[in-house]
């Protein structure tokens, strides 16, 4: 192989890696407050339900800290503290966890050694005023399904903000 192949080769290695690496440049704003965070997470599960999922939705703050959480009936018990880390998660490293599972698949698993990065999709910070002012969890389906939550949840938030 030449080494313009093998050149090439390596930059698409390394292609997966550069999602964690990014993290979102918004600053931090104020922090989300409970009544946008009762319809993040309504969104949230609203998403769910249309879909037959059973999921938990939790909101954090921008240091991660639990504003809202809300558990459909008959959602697994493990996906409380899921539904919450994964809000942690993104809210603290400022980047969606999917950054963060793709990472893991695409091999490289020393990010697994980052504490509080959860390798999940399903968390996505939450923004107002182009700042993050917090994240949203959701836990209970498959990962994909999970982020699809997390993604109306979120968007349901900024939707409100642009009609302001």
């Amino acid at each position: 192989m030449t080494l313009r192949g093998r050149m090439v080769m390596v930059l698409l290695a390394m292609l997966p890696f550069c999602a964690w690496a990014q993290q979102m440049s918004n600053a931090y704003g104020s922090n989300v407050g409970v009544e946008a965070a009762r319809k993040a997470a309504a969104a949230a599960v609203a998403e769910a339900k249309k879909n037959g999922w059973m999921v938990a939705a939790a909101v954090a703050d921008t240091a991660g800290d639990l504003v809202y959480f809300e558990r459909m009936d008959n959602t697994q018990t493990g996906s409380i503290r899921v539904a919450q880390e994964k809000a942690r998660s993104a809210a603290q490293f400022k980047r969606p966890t999917k950054a963060f599972e793709d990472t893991v698949a695409g091999g490289r698993q020393a990010i697994l050694g980052l504490p509080g990065a959860l390798p999940l999709e399903g968390g996505i910070p939450l923004l107002a005023d182009n700042k993050i002012i917090g994240a949203i969890g959701v836990s209970g389906a498959t990962s994909q399904q999970d982020g699809q939550c997390a993604k109306a949840g979120a968007d349901s938030l900024a939707k409100s903000q642009a009609s302001k």
